[in-house]
Protein backbone atom coordinates (compact mmCIF):
# COMPACT_ATOMS: atom_id res chain seq x y z
CA UNK A 1 0.00 0.00 0.00
CA UNK A 2 1.16 3.32 -1.08
CA UNK A 3 0.56 6.63 1.31
CA UNK A 4 0.34 10.10 -0.78
CA UNK A 5 1.96 13.08 1.48
CA UNK A 6 -0.21 15.06 3.28
CA UNK A 7 -2.07 17.78 2.00
CA UNK A 8 -2.42 21.11 3.72
CA UNK A 9 -4.04 24.58 1.53
CA UNK A 10 -2.19 27.20 4.15
CA UNK A 11 -0.92 29.25 0.64
CA UNK A 12 -1.43 32.72 0.61
CA UNK A 13 -2.84 32.88 4.34
CA UNK A 14 -0.76 34.45 7.26
CA UNK A 15 2.19 33.37 8.26
CA UNK A 16 2.10 33.45 12.09
CA UNK A 17 5.92 31.03 12.29
CA UNK A 18 7.47 34.94 11.00
CA UNK A 19 6.46 36.42 14.45
CA UNK A 20 9.56 35.46 16.94
CA UNK A 21 7.60 33.82 19.75
CA UNK A 22 9.88 35.22 22.39
CA UNK A 23 9.08 39.04 21.18
CA UNK A 24 5.32 38.57 20.63
CA UNK A 25 5.71 36.75 24.62
CA UNK A 26 7.31 39.99 26.26
CA UNK A 27 5.12 42.47 24.26
CA UNK A 28 2.12 40.31 25.38
CA UNK A 29 3.86 40.48 29.32
CA UNK A 30 3.52 44.16 28.61
CA UNK A 31 -0.12 44.10 28.04
CA UNK A 32 -0.94 41.75 31.11
CA UNK A 33 0.89 44.01 32.98
CA UNK A 34 -0.76 47.01 32.09
CA UNK A 35 -4.23 44.70 31.86
CA UNK A 36 -3.50 43.88 35.67
CA UNK A 37 -2.14 48.31 36.42
CA UNK A 38 -5.36 49.42 34.78
CA UNK A 39 -7.84 46.84 33.95
CA UNK A 40 -8.15 44.76 31.22
CA UNK A 41 -9.80 46.43 28.02
CA UNK A 42 -8.67 50.03 29.64
CA UNK A 43 -7.14 51.58 26.76
CA UNK A 44 -10.46 51.99 24.73
CA UNK A 45 -11.43 54.34 27.16
CA UNK A 46 -8.13 56.21 28.02
CA UNK A 47 -9.19 60.07 27.12
CA UNK A 48 -7.15 61.73 24.10
CA UNK A 49 -5.30 57.79 23.91
CA UNK A 50 -4.11 58.82 20.58
CA UNK A 51 -2.22 61.52 21.47
CA UNK A 52 -0.98 59.77 25.23
CA UNK A 53 -0.38 56.18 23.65
CA UNK A 54 1.67 58.01 20.53
CA UNK A 55 3.65 59.90 23.65
CA UNK A 56 4.34 56.58 25.95
CA UNK A 57 5.63 54.55 22.49
CA UNK A 58 8.07 57.48 21.94
CA UNK A 59 8.68 57.95 25.80
CA UNK A 60 10.06 54.50 25.74
CA UNK A 61 11.63 54.35 21.87
CA UNK A 62 13.80 57.33 23.70
CA UNK A 63 14.79 55.33 26.37
CA UNK A 64 15.81 52.34 24.84
CA UNK A 65 17.73 54.58 22.44
CA UNK A 66 19.59 56.13 25.20
CA UNK A 67 20.60 53.15 26.63
CA UNK A 68 17.82 51.54 28.95
CA UNK A 69 16.75 48.01 28.37
CA UNK A 70 13.74 47.98 30.63
CA UNK A 71 11.70 50.03 32.56
CA UNK A 72 10.33 49.96 35.86
CA UNK A 73 7.99 46.90 35.63
CA UNK A 74 11.44 44.94 34.51
CA UNK A 75 10.25 44.23 30.94
CA UNK A 76 11.95 45.70 27.66
CA UNK A 77 11.53 49.47 26.68
CA UNK A 78 11.04 48.09 23.06
CA UNK A 79 8.17 45.63 23.94
CA UNK A 80 6.07 48.48 25.43
CA UNK A 81 6.78 50.71 22.63
CA UNK A 82 5.22 47.71 20.74
CA UNK A 83 2.43 47.25 23.08
CA UNK A 84 1.69 51.49 22.90
CA UNK A 85 1.55 50.87 18.71
CA UNK A 86 -0.60 48.26 18.86
CA UNK A 87 -2.77 49.59 21.15
CA UNK A 88 -3.17 52.85 18.40
CA UNK A 89 -3.47 50.34 15.75
CA UNK A 90 -6.36 48.81 17.39
CA UNK A 91 -7.58 52.04 17.83
CA UNK A 92 -7.19 53.27 14.42
CA UNK A 93 -8.56 50.30 12.91
CA UNK A 94 -11.73 50.25 15.20
CA UNK A 95 -12.44 54.25 14.27
CA UNK A 96 -12.55 53.26 10.62
CA UNK A 97 -15.09 50.51 11.27
CA UNK A 98 -17.39 53.42 12.48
Amino acid sequence: MTTSPGRKDDGGKPDFSLLDPMALLLVVKVLTFGASKYGADNWKTVPDMERRYFAASNRHLWAWYSGEETDESGLPHLAHAIASLLILFAFTLRKSKT
